[in-house]
């Protein structure tokens, strides 16, 4: 009888002990971030987290650097994607995950929404040559749809310059609504460049959605444009504090963000 007892309560803590690790591998993180400090030896690749404050779960590509874990949400790499896309396709997302996308301005906004925590934009570039530069922004958030996904960012550090808040005066993208060519935002009623008139900023950057203001001097949404035929466009994908003075469009492009 105490064989069979022993027996029992052994199966009985091994079952306990298989339940535990089963829950402990079914918790899902709040974002990329989390998952590299709980898991600091956490390989970059696809992720499912839950963004505190909703009942959705989806999946995101988590870059795991040395300084964290960043969620994302746009890559750039080649002509394969198409980013000339309207409204539905940028508020859901579109591309695999793993290669070139766009995670979705509505799973960008459940990120940010949470006002506990302070995120940080960071914005890669490579050019054509072989060099490379970066923008990172404190006080990343998104606004809801309502307000068309409003951009708002903090503090600029970096290497190529502040082009969200751009080469000239008003033309500060940061606080203005996402625009793509069936929902315009940007601000031109018209706008005026010299002898052009300039009424809708999505068709003249090469029909990408971005956070026009009067243009502006980004917009990483561009039609894709290869070595060699990368200098002069007026669509592209363009950082134009970086790589001046004329229109540059990178080879490849990353933005994501993370959370303190």
């Amino acid at each position: 009888t105490q064989i069979k007892m022993r027996s029992l309560v052994g199966c009985c803590g091994f079952v306990l002990a298989l339940l535990f690790s089963c829950t402990e591998q079914a918790v899902v993180r709040t974002d990329c971030t989390q998952i590299k400090s709980l898991q600091p030896q956490a390989r970059s690749g696809v992720y499912i987290i839950q963004p505190g404050r909703i009942k959705s779960k989806f999946k995101v590509y988590c870059e795991m650097l040395p300084d964290g874990g960043w969620t994302v949400f746009q890559r750039r790499s080649g002509p394969a994607v198409s980013f000339v896309r309207k409204w539905t396709d940028y508020r859901y997302g579109f591309g695999a995950l793993t290669q070139d996308h766009w995670l979705g301005l509505k799973k960008v906004f459940f990120l940010t929404k949470n006002k506990s925590k302070m995120w940080t934009m960071r914005v890669d570039l490579w050019d054509h040559e072989g060099g490379t530069a970066f923008a990172e922004y404190k006080n990343f958030r998104l606004g809801n749809e309502k307000a068309a996904f409003k951009l708002q960012v903090g503090k600029y550090s970096g290497t190529a310059g502040d082009a969200i808040r751009g080469v000239y005066q008003g033309i500060d993208q940061n606080g203005y609504g996402f625009s793509t060519t069936d929902r315009d935002n940007d601000g031109c009623s018209p706008c005026i460049f010299g002898d052009i008139a300039e009424n809708d900023c999505s068709f003249s950057e090469g029909g990408g959605g971005w956070w026009y203001s009067k243009c502006g001097s980004a917009n990483l949404n561009g039609d894709y444009h290869p070595t060699g035929q990368h200098i002069g466009w007026a669509s592209g994908l363009h950082w134009r504090t970086w790589r001046r003075p004329a229109p540059y469009s990178a080879k490849a492009t990353r933005m994501m963000i993370k959370s303190a």
